[in-house]
C-alpha cells in the first residue's frame, strides 16, 4: 500500500477508534452545496461526514477491529462520526433525507453492533439525550415530591382546622 494511503487509512482508524458509532451513507447524486450543508447540520449536532474511498474504509474498519465489510460497501459512500449521540446524527440524516431525497442510509454500527437503515430510523425517532435526562430526573424527582406532600398534608390541614376555628370564634 502506498504511502498516502496508508496515512488515509490511519486516519480513518483513529476516527472509528475515537468515536462510538458510525454511519454508512451513500451520496450518490448529492450535489457539493449540498453535502457541504449537510456537514454543517451534523457539525451543530456534534458528528462528521467524510467522503471515504471503499477500499481504503474496508481495511480501515478492519484495522479498528470492527466487523469484515467486504460485501457491505458498494457505490458513492460517505461516513458520519462523532462523539456525541448517534440519535442526534442519525436525525440530522432523516432529515436531511426527507427534504432533499439524499443520501440514503445503508447501514451502521453502534458499539460493535450492526444496524440497519431501519435501526437508524428508529433511533433518529428517539428523543435527544438531553430530553431523555430530563425525563429520567423527573422520574426521580416524583417520588421524592409525593413523600413530602404526604408529609406536610397533616400538618397543612390541622393549621386550617385552627384557622377556620379561629375565625368562627372571632
Amino acid at each position: 500500500m502506498r504511502a498516502e494511503k496508508k496515512f488515509i487509512t490511519s486516519e480513518y482508524v483513529a476516527r472509528l477508534n475515537a468515536s462510538p458509532f458510525f454511519i454508512v451513507v451513500d451520496y450518490t447524486g448529492l450535489t457539493v452545496i449540498h453535502f457541504n450543508e449537510l456537514r454543517s447540520r451534523l457539525r451543530k449536532g456534534g458528528a462528521e461526514a467524510h467522503v471515504v474511498k471503499n477500499s481504503i474504509f474496508r481495511i480501515a474498519a478492519k484495522e479498528a477491529g470492527l466487523a469484515d465489510l467486504s460485501g457491505a460497501l458498494a457505490g458513492q459512500i460517505a461516513v458520519v462520526t462523532g462523539a456525541k449521540d448517534v440519535s442526534a446524527a442519525a436525525k440530522v440524516l432523516k432529515n436531511f433525507s426527507a427534504e432533499f431525497e439524499k443520501p440514503k442510509l445503508k447501514f451502521g454500527y453502534l458499539a460493535n453492533k450492526r444496524l440497519e437503515g431501519a435501526d437508524l430510523l428508529a433511533l433518529a425517532d428517539l428523543p435527544s439525550l438531553e430530553v431523555l435526562r430530563g425525563k429520567l430526573l423527573g422520574v426521580l424527582q416524583a417520588p421524592a415530591q409525593k413523600l413530602v406532600a404526604t408529609i406536610n398534608t397533616p400538618g397543612s390541614q390541622i393549621a386550617r382546622v385552627i384557622k377556620a376555628k379561629s375565625e368562627k370564634a372571632a
